[in-house]
């Protein structure tokens, strides 16, 4: 029967969704194998259209992680970029442009880093290419033909993966951070992994947050309902 009150998951939905973030420190403890068993089990019952799911996921850690972080430190050093989906600032609206800045300057800031200091923000970027200290890190691919007319709801279908995966490590009290940057050497990811196919969407660091952390303490705000959803009658 419809209803207006919220139901008995109503909260935890909300302490879930709302208590999740993006984590920049973590402690070098490894999640154990069940518990990721369980997380990835988890996140594959995320919606896909015409439940295609058009994901495929790499997962490292152990050794297997090190020379990754080796292989990605090396490709940024000699700028061995490989975009498997184009980015650009312009794609940002000004209003966009305008919440980045405001988060960047938390983010710097916190770290002790000052607006001009663009050295230090470089080494920054780069030093986060071994996953922020993360013992673990899951690289999700967009399979099939991306690149195609309409391959675009493809990486739609694989967003929707990423944001339950990020809910169900959240759930199993796992810290995460999607990297941005991790996709830019998608060539090195797929010949260090071994991946035959598929374009790389994103790459996320996972594992145990390290709560004494002040980059751990920065808080994204978010904009207003009425900025960004139109309820038409």
């Amino acid at each position: 029967m419809p209803t207006d009150m919220p139901t008995e998951m109503s909260g935890s939905a909300e302490k879930l969704i709302r208590g999740r973030r993006a984590t920049r420190a973590f402690r070098p403890d490894a999640v154990p194998e069940e518990t990721m068993r369980a997380i990835f089990s988890l996140a594959g019952a995320a919606p896909s259209n015409s439940n295609a799911q058009p994901w495929r996921v790499e997962v490292v850690s152990g050794a297997a992680r090190e020379r990754l972080a080796d292989a990605l430190e090396t490709a940024h050093a000699e700028r061995r970029t490989s975009v498997d989906f184009p980015y650009s600032d312009d794609m940002y609206a000004p209003v966009h442009q305008v919440r980045r800045a405001a988060f960047g300057a938390q983010l710097y800031g916190a770290l002790g880093i000052g607006p001009g200091d663009h050295e230090a923000r470089a080494a920054y970027d780069a030093e986060s290419l071994r996953f922020y200290g993360a013992p673990h890190a899951a690289f999700l691919f967009v399979a099939g033909n991306g690149g195609a007319p309409g391959g675009a709801r493809l990486a739609a279908d694989v967003g929707a993966y990423m944001q339950t995966l990020l809910l169900a490590m959240a759930a199993y009290g796992v810290a995460s951070c999607p990297q941005g940057l991790l996709s830019f050497y998608a060539d090195t990811v797929r010949d260090e992994l071994a991946v035959p196919e598929g374009k790389l969407l994103v790459g996320i660091s996972f594992g145990y947050a390290d709560e004494a952390a002040p980059v751990n303490r920065v808080t994204a705000e978010r904009v207003a309902l009425e900025a960004v959803a139109t309820f038409h009658r």
